[in-house]
C-alpha cells in the first residue's frame, strides 16, 4: 500500500495512533489556560464565561474549520506541515512564497522550544497541592533531560503506549470536567458567542486576554503537520472525540470557578483544584505521562521539520540517523542538544509555568497566518471562487490578527524571546537560500558531448596512470547534457584522471514526500554513463547505496561490465574500484562582491564549515571518495593596477 493511500484508511489501531501522535499540544493545554486567562485578578463572571466562549469558538473556528476541514485536504501525497504546503505552492515559480515559509517554518521551530517546559511545568506543579515548597524546577529539568537523552535510541516502544496514554488523558479531563460542570450546569451559557463578544468588547482589558485564550489552540499546526503519519480521516473522527473531552473540562474548570468569584486564584490551578483529593496523584501521574507525550511530539516534529528543510535547501546538511524500520521516524543529533538546551535555559530563566505561559503563543500565531497565505495561494492553484477564498481569508485574518495584536502584550513578559530565536532561524534559512542562488548563478555548466571524444581517448591513454576503473563524479547540472565546467577541469586538467568508466550522478530533490526514482542515461555505452535520482523531500540521499544497487541492476541487465580491468583481477572475475569525487566549493578571495552579497556569502560558508561535510551529507563511503576543493569567483578582479620598475 502505498503512503498516499493511508491517507484516507481508517483503523481502530490508526485511531488510537492518532490520538498518541499529534493531540499532546492541544491536549494539554487545559493545564494552563484557564489559569492564565484568570491570572492575578479577583475571579469573576464575564472573564470565565467569556473566556470559556473565546475557546469553545476558538477551537471551532481555528481548529476545527481552517485547520481539519480545510488545511487537511491541502495534502501532498498524503504529507502534511508548512514545508509541505510549500512545496505543493512553489511549483508555480512565485517568488514571494519563499517568505511565508521561512517565516512560519522558523517559527514554529522557536515556539516549539516552550512546549516541553510548559507542559511538563504545569503538569508537575501539581505536586504543590501537597506541598507549596516543593521545588519542581529540577525534577521539569530531570524529565526533559531524560526525554531528550532517549531520542537517540528511537521512540518505536515508547511510542506504542502513546496511543493508550492519551486515550485515558482524555477520558480523564472530559470526566472530571462533566462532573465538575453538573455541579454548576449553568456554565453551559458560555458556548454562546455573546459572551466572547462581550469579553473583548466590553469588559475593561479584555481583548488582551485573548493572548491567554489562544493558547487553547497552539497544538492545531501538528494537526496537518502529522498529516502523513496519521491519515485525514484518522484525524477528522478523533478530533471530534478530543474537542469534546477539552469542552468538557474547559467547562467544567469554568464551574469551579463560577462558584468561587470574587476570590483570587494566587497559586491554585482550577485544573486540579476540581480533582477529588484520593484522586489526586493519579492525576498528576496521568497529567505528567501526556506532558510527555506532547513533549515527545514537538521534538520529533522538529527532527521532520529540519529534514525538510535541508532537502528543500533552507537549512545546512546535518547527519540525520533513522534508529527505528519506521517510516519517517528520524534523529538529528545536533537539533535534539540544541532543543535540549534551549528547553532546559526555558526551565531556568521562567521557573514557573506562569512565566512561560508569557512566552508562549507569540511565535506560532506567526506561523498561522503563514499557514492562511499559503492555503490561500493552494486554493487559488486548485481554481476555488476568488469569492469563497476572500472570505475566508476576511475570517482568518481577522481572527489570528486579533491574536497576533493580542499577543504582542507578551512582547516584554518573554515573548522577546521566541520571536528573537524565530528572527535568527529566518536569518539563517533565508540567507543559506539566497546563497546557493547566488552560488548557482556563477555555476559555468558546459555541453557534455564536446568532451565525449576526449574522455574516451583518456580512458585508452596508457600514458596516464590510472586513477580508478570506475570514477564516479557528482554533478549539479540538472540538462542530462551538460556538466560544471569544473568537473571537466577536474579530469582533463588539474591532474588527469584516467578511467576505465565515466559515471556522472545529479540528485534532484521532488515537491513529493517519498518518491525514489532513477534514471540512465549512457553518453558512450560502457564507457561514459549519467544517473538521475528523483528523490523526495523526506527521502535520505543515501546515495552509495541507491548507486550500488542501480549499478546492480546494470549488470543485471547486461548493462555494464564492472568486472577489474586489471589484468590480474579481471580473470579472478574480481569487481573493479569506485572512487568517487566531490568538489567542495570554497569562497576565493578573487572577488570583488556587493556588501550583501559577501556577508551573505560569508555567513554560508561559516556555517558550511561547521555543518555536515557533502560526503557524508550524500551517504558516501569516506574510504572511497576524494575531496577537491574548488574556489567559488562570483566577480572576478577586473584590474589590478601593478607597475612596472627597472
Amino acid at each position: 500500500m502505498s503512503k498516499h493511500s493511508t491517507v484516507n484508511t481508517v483503523t481502530a489501531a490508526g485511531l488510537l495512533v492518532t490520538l498518541g501522535i499529534i493531540y499532546g499540544d492541544i491536549g494539554t493545554s487545559p493545564l494552563y489556560v484557564m489559569k492564565a486567562i484568570v491570572g492575578k485578578q479577583p475571579i469573576s463572571a464575564d472573564v470565565v464565561l467569556g473566556g470559556i466562549s473565546c475557546i469553545f469558538w476558538t477551537l471551532t473556528l481555528q481548529t476545527t474549520f481552517k485547520y481539519v476541514i480545510l488545511t487537511l485536504r491541502a495534502d501532498n501525497k498524503g504529507e502534511g506541515g508548512i514545508f509541505s504546503l510549500y512545496a505543493l505552492v512553489r511549483r508555480t515559480k512565485t517568488k514571494w512564497l519563499i517568505w511565508p515559509a521561512i517565516i512560519g517554518g522558523s517559527a514554529l521551530l522557536a515556539d516549539g522550544i516552550i512546549t516541553p517546559p510548559i507542559s511538563v511545568a504545569s503538569a508537575i506543579e501539581g505536586l504543590r497541592v501537597y506541598n507549596e515548597n516543593i521545588p519542581t524546577v529540577p525534577i521539569v529539568i530531570g524529565i526533559i533531560t531524560a526525554l531528550f537523552i532517549i531520542q537517540q535510541f528511537g521512540t518505536k516502544f515508547v511510542g506504542q503506549f502513546f496511543g493508550p496514554i492519551m486515550m485515558v488523558w482524555f477520558s480523564m479531563i472530559g470526566t472530571l470536567g462533566f462532573i465538575e460542570m453538573l455541579e454548576y450546569p449553568s456554565v453551559l451559557k458560555a458556548l454562546n458567542p455573546y459572551y466572547a463578544i462581550h469579553l473583548i468588547t466590553q469588559v475593561h482589558g479584555g481583548f488582551w486576554l485573548l493572548g491567554a485564550v489562544f493558547l487553547c489552540t497552539t497544538g492545531a499546526e501538528a494537526l496537518y503537520s502529522d498529516l502523513g503519519h496519521c491519515g485525514r480521516k484518522n484525524i477528522r473522527i478523533t478530533w471530534g472525540f478530543v474537542k469534546t473531552a477539552l469542552v468538557l473540562n474547559y467547562v467544567g474548570q469554568g464551574a469551579w470557578l463560577m462558584q468561587r468569584q470574587d476570590s483570587m486564584l494566587k497559586d491554585m490551578n482550577p485544573f486540579y483544584e476540581m480533582m477529588p483529593d484520593w484522586f489526586l496523584i493519579p492525576g498528576i501521574v496521568i497529567a505528567t505521562a501526556a506532558a510527555v507525550v506532547a513533549s515527545q511530539a514537538l521534538i520529533s516534529g522538529s527532527f521532520t521539520l529540519i529534514n525538510e528543510a535541508i532537502r528543500l535547501n533552507f537549512w545546512p546538511k546535518a547527519r540525520i540517523v533513522y534508529p527505528t524500520d519506521l517510516r519517517g521516524q528520524l534523529y538529528v543529533p545536533a537539533v535534539n542538544w540544541l532543543l535540549m538546551a534551549g528547553c532546559i535555559g526555558v526551565v531556568l530563566f521562567f521557573r514557573e509555568s506562569s512565566g512561560m505561559e508569557a512566552a508562549y503563543g507569540l511565535a506560532i500565531i506567526i506561523t498561522m497566518l503563514s499557514t492562511t497565505s499559503l492555503l490561500s495561494y493552494y486554493l487559488y492553484m486548485r481554481r476555488v471562487s476568488p469569492i469563497l477564498i476572500g472570505l475566508m481569508l476576511v475570517l482568518f485574518l481577522t481572527v489570528e490578527l486579533s491574536f497576533l495584536v493580542a499577543n504582542l502584550d507578551k512582547f516584554p513578559h518573554g515573548g522577546w524571546l521566541t520571536l528573537l530565536i524565530a528572527s535568527t532561524l529566518i536569518a539563517l534559512m533565508w540567507t543559506w537560500y539566497e546563497a546557493r542562488k547566488i552560488r548557482n548563478r556563477f555555476v559555468e555548466f558546459v555541453k557534455l558531448k564536446e568532451y565525449l571524444n576526449l574522455l574516451r581517448d583518456l580512458s585508452h591513454d596508457f600514458s596516464i596512470p590510472k586513477y580508478a576503473t570506475h570514477l564516479v563524479y557528482l554533478t549539479s547540472a540538472n540538462m542530462r547534457d551538460e556538466i560544471e565546467a569544473k568537473v571537466i577541469y577536474s579530469i582533463l586538467q588539474k591532474q588527469p584522471k584516467r578511467a576505465d568508466m565515466y559515471w556522472f550522478v545529479h540528485v534532484d530533490v521532488m515537491d513529493e514526500p517519498y518518491t525514489m526514482e532513477y534514471r540512465v542515461t549512457e553518453h558512450i555505452r560502457g564507457n561514459i554513463i549519467r544517473i538521475d535520482f528523483r528523490l523526495g523531500f523526506r527521502v535520505e540521499p543515501r546515495i552509495n547505496l541507491m548507486f550500488r544497487k542501480v549499478v546492480e541492476d546494470m549488470v543485471r541487465n547486461f548493462e555494464v561490465d564492472i568486472t577489474s580491468r586489471y589484468e590480474s583481477l579481471g580473470r579472478k572475475n574480481l569487481i573493479g574500484d569506485f572512487r568517487f569525487v566531490v568538489m567542495e566549493k570554497f569562497l576565493s578571495f578573487e572577488n570583488e562582491l556587493p556588501f550583501n552579497e559577501k556577508i551573505i556569502l560569508d555567513v554560508f560558508f561559516f556555517f558550511k564549515k561547521i555543518s555536515l561535510s557533502e560526503e557524508r551529507a550524500f551517504g558516501l563511503d569516506t574510504s572511497s571518495v576524494t575531496i577537491e576543493k574548488v574556489p567559488l569567483i562570483v566577480n572576478p578582479v577586473r584590474e589590478v593596477n601593478l607597475k612596472r620598475i627597472k
